[in-house]
């Protein structure tokens, strides 16, 4: 193992070099996140999965050592994954108790009837991704396409109307970032609250049938089973994974198929289905690439490692979805019939298993399917090496995807690549 912390890069990048190089030192390694506040991550496959479900590791706050002892700024970026009150940092009871309020919304009967609605809202943006391509055949696929799929489809699920969704989509990624200063981080988190009160009260004044209102009625009704604060932390929690996750997931199997024209010729040639191609891409190149946070309630020796009690932990799943030990020699291939089928821990493992994965799967299948079905000869229209990367170390994706619709014409470049803040970021390289 290193005898030196790992540094995070805060600006992000692609995750998968240096992966493979603390992979080689062990399964768990130590690092450091922004500010200089230390921490570890959990890397390999088999470690992951048994410390995701291990009984004494904890989601809530109060186990974090150095947040308890006042040792983290309130603009440090990422406070929110730590405090926000909600499914994602409660245990036991707690979590049990909030998940079972939007469970249902979420079973796979009543994602499966969303499928119509889903091809539908898919059919609808990939005219206007035509449209978008009018002019020279090239359009941004992640604006046009990978976005506002998820995006409206978990707003419809909240009842949110599409006045806050383009907010609620750069305050989410605001929150996410790991690269911004602590008044951009205090001033997304506040912004953030503001809208989604204002959501809140809106569907407070004009209840209706969706998952926001159901809620609302849970808190009203009975104080004890959603406090305020719980409401306001679960709708963050169902915007920013309802859309985020699923958002990066579309756009990097959508990379992976353009640069394995022989994988996405066993899907149309019928040799394989589109639900083989979100899983392996879910491996290959997971949606999120370090997620915070867990807390040893105890010390606790991982895969030969100490991980001292109160350690915020990281589940580097974008590390361990290329484990060799789990995967293979040719971990770091993409593969689609790969035998056995792709196993991997990218939707989580044990109680905190994403609670969205059924409909994360479905609106990808539907979105590759429908997709590569209109537009069978769409490829990248610049050079992987030259697509910018995602801000901050938790999200694992690029932040925009120019692809040609047809084969015609000259490769474009971008000539200026930039966030809804103006800042330009750190591009970096896909991986094998």
């Amino acid at each position: 193992m290193n005898a030196s912390p790992y540094r995070l890069d805060p600006a992000g990048g692609c995750p998968h070099a240096a992966n493979a190089r603390l992979l080689a030192q062990g399964s768990v390694a130590p690092v450091l996140l922004p500010g200089g506040v230390e921490g570890m991550a959990v890397l390999g496959h088999e470690a992951l999965r048994d410390f995701l479900s291990h009984p004494e590791v904890a989601k809530s706050a109060a186990h974090f050592t150095a947040l308890t002892e006042g040792r983290i700024p309130d603009g440090w970026p990422l406070r929110t994954f730590a405090t926000v009150q909600g499914m994602s940092t409660a245990d036991d009871a707690d979590h049990r108790r909030l998940r079972s309020l939007v469970s249902r919304a979420f079973t796979a009967r009543r994602v499966e009837a969303l499928r119509p609605r889903v091809e539908s809202v898919a059919a609808g943006l990939l005219d206007r991704l035509g449209e978008a391509a009018a002019e020279d055949g090239v359009a941004d696929l992640r604006r046009h396409f990978a976005l506002p799929l998820p995006l409206g489809v978990i707003c419809e699920l909240l009842g949110v109307d599409e006045e806050y969704q383009d907010r609620l989509h750069h305050l989410s990624n605001q929150v996410v970032a790991t690269d911004i200063g602590p008044e951009e981080a205090m001033a997304a988190n506040r912004e953030l609250l503001e809208v989604l009160t204002a959501i809140v009260a809106d569907r407070a004044r004009r209840p209706g049938d969706d998952l926001t209102s159901a809620l609302i009625a849970a808190r009203d009704e009975d104080g004890d089973r959603l406090s305020h604060p719980e409401l306001i932390g679960t709708l963050v929690l169902m915007i920013i994974a309802g859309h985020e996750t699923t958002l990066n997931l579309v756009t990097n199997a959508v990379r992976a198929l353009c640069a394995h024209r022989d994988q996405l010729a066993h899907v149309t040639e019928g040799r394989a289905d589109w639900s083989d191609v979100v899983e392996e891409t879910l491996r290959w190149d997971s949606p999120v690439s370090y997620f915070p946070f867990r807390y040893p309630t105890r010390d606790l020796t991982v895969d030969g490692t100490l991980i001292p009690r109160g350690t915020p932990v990281l589940a580097a799943y974008s590390a361990a979805g290329r484990d060799t030990d789990a995967h293979g020699p040719d971990a770091a291939r993409f593969d689609i019939t790969r035998v056995p089928a792709a196993k991997h821990l990218s939707l989580g493992h044990g109680p905190h298993y994403c609670l969205g994965a059924p409909l994360a799967r479905l609106e990808a299948t539907i979105a590759l399917k429908a997709l590569f079905t209109r537009f069978p000869t769409l490829d990248l229209a610049v050079a992987e090496e030259d697509l910018p990367r995602h801000a901050g170390f938790v999200g694992n994706s690029v932040r925009a995807l120019p692809v040609r619709l047809a084969p015609c014409g000259p490769v474009r470049l971008p000539h200026d690549d930039r966030h809804a803040d103006g800042k330009t970021r750190t591009e970096g390289r896909h991986g094998e």
